[in-house]
């Protein structure tokens, strides 16, 4: 009794066969550790792969190169591969899954796979079954499969579905809720569309939520992105599938009331989002047909960006001291410059919205109008009906009016009546594409306006850029050498040791270390002697000399200033001014 004791406590051994048998026949594994690996696959419920990797006997890349040689299987580095031009339905995604499989290809009767262990018998076994067609191993590691078995898994349908949709939304004025109510029959017949319309609505109040000043819709040959301009630098969202790029256009530009049969030639239009009672979103699109589809840009349009305030913009308080008397004037020209997106409409409606008053007569003519002022007459400048700048400015002069703010002077005819509109009573503020304000005034000469018009109606030249503003809560002291801010600009008199720069770090509450932004500005009045070197066909160099002998900082220096005050980095500073 004793003896049959014993021998039921001495350990059978374990039957090894497979991968484990392979591995230990090339001196990659002892029997005691493949044993152990074996066991806790059979305790887990798990392949004996996942234990071996996860138990670190063997390294995933030394593995793959071990089967890969004894089997003489071709190993395949699957992060090399586009994941967008893999077959989508050569095998269920529910059978790559179960056993970390990634088809890559056909020939014939017979399918490509990828995995890690090329010994499973029942996975092989199980895809002829399903596929009728044999099965050609290509050995890959191990981790980098899982990866890409997870990633390209999900079908597209699926992705879309499980977006989850809230939230009473109304586009123009009819809710979703209410057109299905109107008409069930339509929509039945666009339940298939309702991802795309879940999608559209979801990405929206996301770019809201995450206060982004522009959507991107971007189709390519073999992938689709839609990507957000948060706090002015683009971030890659989403990656639906490539499918939806015509149903999305197409819903896109029905709210839009733009027209969807028109694919060749760029549209722009407009819609809103009511979200809420109270709460109403604008939005501007603009549609491009690119090689692979139209791409789509919505910018965001919040009402309340006018009503910030001078001080809410980022102007010093010498900067304030110029521009309000100026704006104050009764007639002459003012001049915002930048390049887009630099927030230029914004400074022009913060200064309508100051002078916005009973007695005030006030006109605008944009492309399009991006905010609505109560009280301001609106113009949208259409160019196919014949309503350009130079006619909408030709209008307001019949019009009585005390100040007029033009879009944009793009060519000389706009130019021409705005400087005449400066010179016979109005105040005329308006934007220009140039680097800084100096060169503003050469611009113009150069579109063909004489100097003498230019010397007697510009009063003001401001010139701005928007920097990513440093998060008040995770901001660090920058330890940066004596040297470096000596090349950024700073003066040797100012590194004192009594102020000191910061870097971004990064927390819950912003964007890699910033959060909003702040308007750096060159904020140039034009004096005699400014209007003297017009007169004598002075170059841009000139008049930016007799600017900083005025006290005029440039675009530099007020953004150092603004790196000195720790409100953004120095590198930040450097990278949106020139010097």
């Amino acid at each position: 009794m004793a003896s049959a004791d014993i021998a039921q406590k001495v350990a059978h051994p374990v039957a090894l066969f497979g991968l484990s048998r392979a591995l230990m026949s090339v001196g990659k594994l002892d029997q005691k550790t493949a044993e152990e690996i074996y066991k806790k696959s059979q305790t887990t419920r798990t392949s004996f792969i996942a234990e071996l990797t996860e138990s670190n006997a063997i390294t995933s890349s030394d593995l793959a190169h071990t089967v890969s040689s004894i089997f003489g299987a071709p190993l395949v580095d699957v992060e090399a591969l586009d994941r967008q031009r893999l077959p989508k339905d050569l095998l269920d995604f529910k059978l790559c899954q179960a056993y970390r499989v990634v088809p890559l290809g056909k020939r014939s009767n017979r399918l490509i796979v990828a995995t890690a262990d090329p010994t499973n018998q029942e996975a092989a076994e199980k895809i002829k079954f399903t596929t009728q067609m044999g099965v050609d191993w290509i050995v890959a590691e191990y981790h980098k499969l899982i990866q890409l078995v997870d990633a390209t898994a999900k079908s597209g349908s699926e992705s879309l579905d499980s977006i989850v949709y809230s939230g009473d939304f109304e586009f123009g004025d009819i809710s979703v809720e209410e057109a299905s109510e109107e008409n069930s029959e339509a929509a039945s017949n666009e339940v298939e569309d309702a991802p795309v319309v879940r999608f559209l609505h979801k990405m929206l109040l996301d770019a809201f939520n995450m206060r982004a000043s522009d959507l991107h819709f971007e189709p390519y040959e073999h992938n689709y992105r839609v990507r957000f301009r948060i706090d002015g630098e683009l971030r890659e969202i989403a990656s639906p599938p490539i499918a939806i790029k015509e149903k999305l256009a197409s819903r896109i530009k029905v709210i839009s009331r733009l027209d969807i049969s028109e694919k060749r030639v760029p549209q722009d239009g407009r819609m809103k989002l009511k979200v809420g009672p109270d709460r109403v979103i604008d939005f501007r699109v603009s549609t491009l047909p690119t090689l692979f589809g139209e791409k789509i840009v919505i910018r965001i349009l919040d009402p309340s960006s006018a009503k910030m305030g001078i001080d809410a913009l980022g102007y010093e308080p010498e900067e304030k001291e110029r521009l309000l008397p100026a704006i104050s004037r009764p007639y002459g020209m003012i001049l915002v410059t930048g390049p887009t997106g630099s927030g230029k409409t914004v400074s022009l409606y913060t200064c309508l919205n100051l002078l916005n008053k009973p007695g005030v007569n006030i006109a605008t003519a944009e492309d399009p109008s991006e905010i609505n002022l109560p009280g301001v007459n609106q113009v949208n400048v259409n160019e196919k009906a014949g309503l350009t700048f130079a006619t909408a400015l030709k209008a307001f002069l019949r019009q009585d009016p005390d100040i007029i703010m033009v879009g944009e002077i793009r060519d000389l005819e706009t130019a021409d009546i705005s400087i005449k509109a400066a010179q016979t009573g109005h105040l005329v503020l308006s934007t220009l594409h140039t680097n800084d304000a100096p060169p503003t005034l050469t611009r113009m000469r150069n579109m063909g306006i004489a100097p003498f018009n230019i010397a007697s109606s510009v009063i003001l030249i401001t010139a701005q850029r928007l920097a990513r503003r440093l998060c008040p809560q995770c901001k660090a002291p920058a330890d940066i050498p004596h040297e470096t801010l000596l090349e950024a600009g700073y003066k040797e008199e100012e590194i004192d040791g009594s102020w000191v720069t910061y870097r971004p770090v990064g927390c819950s509450a912003c964007n890699n270390g910033y959060k909003g932004r702040v308007g750096i500005y060159q904020v140039m009045p034009v004096s005699e002697e400014t209007q003297r070197i017009i007169l004598r066909d002075g170059s841009a160099l000139d008049i930016a000399k007799q600017a900083r002998q005025e006290g005029v900082r440039s675009l530099r220096e007020s953004g150092l200033h603004k790196a000195k005050m720790g409100l953004t980095s120095l590198e930040e500073v450097l990278a949106v001014t020139n010097e």
